[in-house]
């Protein structure tokens, strides 16, 4: 059976320059407009109680992205925003005046016209930003790596956006949606991953995550849990990751959680990067074959970098039978404990964690993160069931397992 591999962080810091772009007042100001939308509503937070004893912790927590917006996934979150953002700045509005009711109204069309998004996705992302041009009277164009499925491809187009799947991996998509964006009148690049030159958009789409982890603080502080000591947080380019991990640093600067960054195997730029151990980022090319599709990135997000560079304590890489067994765990919890629908790119840390918890060969890291008896852990269950079939396959055909035949 494939090993979790890990590192702990022993890169050298930067002049973290990045990270107030996810102070609370920048998160604060995203949750404000999303509270504007008529479909906004805080997710769940699962609270574990029966799997953290079996695991021996002091509390497992899972915040539950399924409910956001009615579109399985959180990514939403970072399109909107900065969709909103970047009409603000056209217009020449401040961000508290673009609500939803501005930007769902006729003066919007006077004021700004109409736009066309591109941007590359395995599905969730690319459905957020498919719905929020919908919503808000823009266009979207959406390109999809080769072998995404068909009913991720079948839900961005049911928001009216254009969609294809290209015969290239993420990164190239990425690219080509760069392309297309210069050569269209009115064109905007929708990314949620960075690079020299692009990191304005990328930090907005951040921001409009942060909206996730704030609810998160609120909904544990009413559980009496002032700061959970551990975060487990998946990537793919880093823009989620770092955006949690920025706001939690943010949020408590001089007495952190203790951040554990997972990738996908297949595409663990971050954890390379980390190996290197001198603060460079490295790449990952070529098809990157796992069933966590949102996180088959090959690409560091630069602004993501390098938050995670000088805050993440932990990158570890994870076989797909990790994220397996962490879908069948929170489907079918222990007694007490409320079930959660969680994808193959939602559910890695639970894997994560228990296999930190209870294998003997992670008791390294284990004793190095300082899990224990006090530890209160917040995960993240970034989507639901995208692909129904796969999720039956794995939560009920046993696809995956832990143990080779």
């Amino acid at each position: 059976m494939e090993r979790i591999k890990w590192i702990l962080n022993e890169m050298p810091k930067s002049d973290d320059r990045n990270l107030p772009i996810m102070s609370e007042a920048n998160v604060s100001q995203a949750r404000a407009f999303h509270r504007s939308f008529p479909q906004y509503a805080v997710t769940p937070l699962a609270k574990l109680d029966g799997m953290a004893g079996r695991l021996g912790l002091g509390g497992l927590f899972v915040k539950d992205e399924s409910y956001r917006f009615g579109l399985n996934a959180f990514k939403v979150l970072g399109g909107s925003f900065a969709m909103a953002r970047y009409i603000a700045g056209e217009t020449g509005r401040a961000i508290g005046e673009t609500t939803y009711d501005y930007l769902t109204g006729d003066q919007l069309r006077s004021d700004f016209g109409q736009a066309t998004f591109f941007t590359a996705t395995d599905g969730n992302h690319g459905r957020g930003v498919a719905w929020a041009a919908r919503q808000l009277g823009q266009k979207a164009v959406v390109y999809m790596p080769k072998g995404s499925v068909k009913i991720r491809f079948d839900n961005i187009a049911r928001e009216g956006a254009k969609v294809s799947i290209e015969e290239f991996n993420y990164d190239d998509c990425v690219r080509l949606a760069a392309a297309e964006a210069a050569k269209t009148e009115h064109g905007v690049v929708m990314q949620d991953t960075a690079w020299e030159g692009y990191e304005r958009i990328p930090s907005w789409i951040m921001q409009g995550y942060g909206t996730m982890a704030q609810e998160a603080v609120e909904q544990l502080r009413a559980l009496e849990v002032n700061r959970p000591t551990h975060v487990f947080v998946q990537a793919g380019v880093g823009c989620m990751a770092s955006a949690v991990v920025g706001f939690f640093a943010n949020l408590f600067p001089t007495d952190p959680p203790k951040f554990v960054v997972i990738e996908a195997e297949s595409a663990a730029c971050l954890y390379k990067g980390a190996c290197r151990k001198d603060g460079s980022p490295a790449v990952v090319g070529g098809d990157m074959p796992t069933i966590m599709a949102g996180l088959a990135c090959g690409e560091p997000n630069t602004i993501g970098w390098d938050i995670l560079r000088n805050h993440a304590d932990a990158f570890l890489a994870c076989p797909d039978w990790v994220s397996a067994r962490g879908m069948r765990m929170l489907a079918a919890p222990l007694k007490g404990d409320p079930a959660v629908v969680s994808g193959e790119s939602g559910a890695v840390g639970m894997g994560v964690v228990e296999a930190l918890m209870l294998d003997p060969a992670c008791a390294e890291l284990k004793a190095a993160l300082g899990l224990d008896g006090n530890s209160n852990v917040l995960l993240f269950s970034t989507e639901g069931d995208t692909d129904p079939e796969n999720y039956r396959n794995i939560v009920w055909g046993g696809a995956y397992p832990t143990v080779e035949d």
